[in-house]
């Protein structure tokens, strides 16, 4: 990062997935007067898979990401079962959806504590905690702390020796010291404890991916039609290492995980009601959860589709994806026409044309400056994600949702407004982790009992032929859909619209802002050599950039030799 006359360049963003830069412009008093967010590697996994196999797609879809990869094996399966019109049985949909909750529970509890927690808790101040009154201290948020005192000693004297080591690990290069950490000693010794613990939980979470996916990441248990793991699935023992691991994930979430989300919203509510971290107000989410077989606007979900405008924020509207398109006047990529006209996703082209920085080396806002397309929905730059989740689902009248919204806003004294923020946005992110506790152990059990009545169906016999799918669903972070066209037996065309290309996407050609751009204008940098703001915004989003780049040697040289020892 480099402070360039009035631009500072973060360059690049770290703990995050992928290659982002923000660049923000200040004025003298060091607020944010505009802000350019780019992505910076070309992934073309949308040209890798042109003219291959429709029932190959997901097992290449998912390479688009190292983290988020069952959800694009399940979108681009899905996408081929809508173009054949399959429909999927009953044990097949819980069984994938036991797949997207497992990565949702480790997505949401990795996020906060290994990539975004360390925005907030400050490590130079562990040193100096009492472990005796930390442990008092976290019984002020939850009856059962998930550590006591003689735990919490035990992280303080591993953070110690870390120190005192000189090797910092994960710890070193921060920001320790900085003016906008608030926690107390002692409150930094319990998110420090929890943030070592997680290493472990977050674990377990694969672990319950790998029954029924096979493998993680990368599971290799969905087939166009169905899911190959019909012998786990099947055995009780199978299903019950699921329910126990489950069992032990729930445990952390409700006695560290919910508990620090309300540490923090008590300790830096002042920066939430003052909405510091806002994005447009425009929130849209896709389903989350389908709960039968049918197709996107056939199936019922535990949180139905929907979408918020800032104008009118407790109405919720019927998602229409035809109202999807793209351009790319800011983007590095042309279109057959306009590159400011916005194209469908079926319609969709992936030409890449780099044009670089401007000749000062910072984004010239006129000009394109990004490998990230920019969506619009009906011409509305929108932001997904749990945020977007909660308040859909707030807004329509989710019971549940409000219960758990309702108790946490109580437990602060704080209104809905609250959520409208980076401090919202990470709370959002842990109460809905709540909930997916609870639909997960409902999944569950109607498989179980469906597999003890004898239910054995997990396939569903197809003919393959041409036409146009698309899945569009929830995964963590947001609304995520792939688009595919079949002529000849072949992909003609495949996108995907992820949920970082909606928060993430360069202005349009009308000059509106995406949802990272937006919430960093007003923020004030307390020290620009040292930009803890921007890390706490655009964090709260959990970016998930361009994950995997591919990389081509057209004359077939040899790259490097590797050796895998058996």
């Amino acid at each position: 990062m480099a402070p360039i006359g009035k631009r500072l360049v973060v360059d690049p963003i770290t703990r995050i997935e992928g290659h982002l830069r923000i660049e923000v412009e200040l004025d003298d008093a060091g607020r944010i007067t505009d802000a350019f967010s780019s992505g910076t590697a070309f992934r073309g996994i949308e040209l890798i898979l042109k003219d291959r196999d429709p029932r190959d797609l997901g097992l290449f879809a998912q390479r688009i990401c190292g983290v988020c990869t069952y959800h694009h094996y399940e979108r681009s399966t899905e996408a081929v079962e809508r173009a054949y019109g399959i429909k999927l049985p009953p044990n097949a949909r819980r069984v994938r959806n036991l797949l997207l909750l497992s990565q949702f529970l480790q997505d949401h509890l990795l996020h906060f504590y290994q990539l975004h927690s360390l925005d907030w808790w400050d490590v130079t101040g562990v040193l100096e905690a009492d472990p005796v009154r930390a442990a008092r201290l976290s019984r002020r948020y939850t009856e059962r702390p998930y550590h006591g005192e003689d735990d919490l000693a035990r992280a303080r004297e591993r953070i110690a020796k870390l120190v005192a080591s000189g090797q910092l690990g994960p710890f070193a290069r921060g920001f320790w010291g900085h003016p906008r950490y608030r926690f107390a000693p002692e409150q930094n010794l319990i998110m420090a404890a929890h943030y070592l613990e997680n290493l472990k939980i977050q674990r377990l979470a694969a672990q319950m991916t790998a029954i029924l996916g096979s493998k993680n990441p990368h599971p290799q248990s969905l087939v166009v039609g169905g899911v190959t793991v019909a012998n786990d699935a099947l055995r009780a023992n199978r299903l019950g290492e699921y329910g126990a691991l489950l069992d032990k994930v729930a445990a952390f979430v409700e006695q560290a995980y919910l508990p620090d989300i309300v540490m923090l919203g008590e300790v830096y509510k002042g920066e939430a009601l003052a909405g510091r971290g806002c994005g447009p107000g425009n929130y849209m989410v896709f389903g989350f959860v389908p709960l039968d077989e049918g197709f996107w606007e056939e199936a019922r979900y535990y949180i139905a589709p929907g979408y918020i405008l800032a104008e009118n924020p407790e109405r919720v509207l019927t998602v229409d994806p035809e109202k999807i398109g793209e351009e790319v006047s800011r983007s590095w990529y042309s279109y057959t026409g306009d590159d400011g006209q916005r194209l469908h996703p079926f319609k969709g082209e992936t030409r890449p044309r780099y044009t670089g920085f401007s000749a000062g080396g910072t984004i010239d806002p006129a000009a394109k400056y990004s490998w990230i397309k920019t969506p619009r929905y009906d011409g509305h730059a929108m932001e997904v994600g749990p945020l977007a989740r909660l308040l859909v689902a707030y807004h329509q009248g989710h019971e549940r949702m409000r219960a758990v919204v309702e108790g946490y806003l109580r437990r602060l004294g704080v209104p809905l407004s609250f959520f409208e923020s980076a401090v919202g946005r990470t709370a959002a992110r842990a109460l809905e982790t709540r909930l997916v506790v609870e639909v997960a152990r409902e999944q569950l059990a109607e498989l179980t009992r469906a597999v003890a009545a004898g239910d054995e169906r997990f396939f569903s016999g197809y003919t393959p032929k041409d036409g146009e799918g698309v899945s569009l669903r929830e995964v963590p972070r947001g609304a995520l859909s792939h688009w595919v066209r079949i002529e000849n037996g072949r992909v003609a065309n495949f996108q995907a619209v992820v949920p970082s290309t909606w928060n993430a996407a360069p202005r349009g050609h009308d000059g509106s802002l995406g949802a990272y751009e937006t919430s960093l204008r007003g923020e004030v940098i307390a020290d620009p050599e040292r930009p803890l703001e921007i890390l706490r915004i655009i964090h709260s989003f959990d970016p998930c950039m361009s994950c995997a780049v591919h990389l081509i040697q057209p004359g077939g040289a040899v790259l490097g030799p590797f050796r895998v020892e058996a």
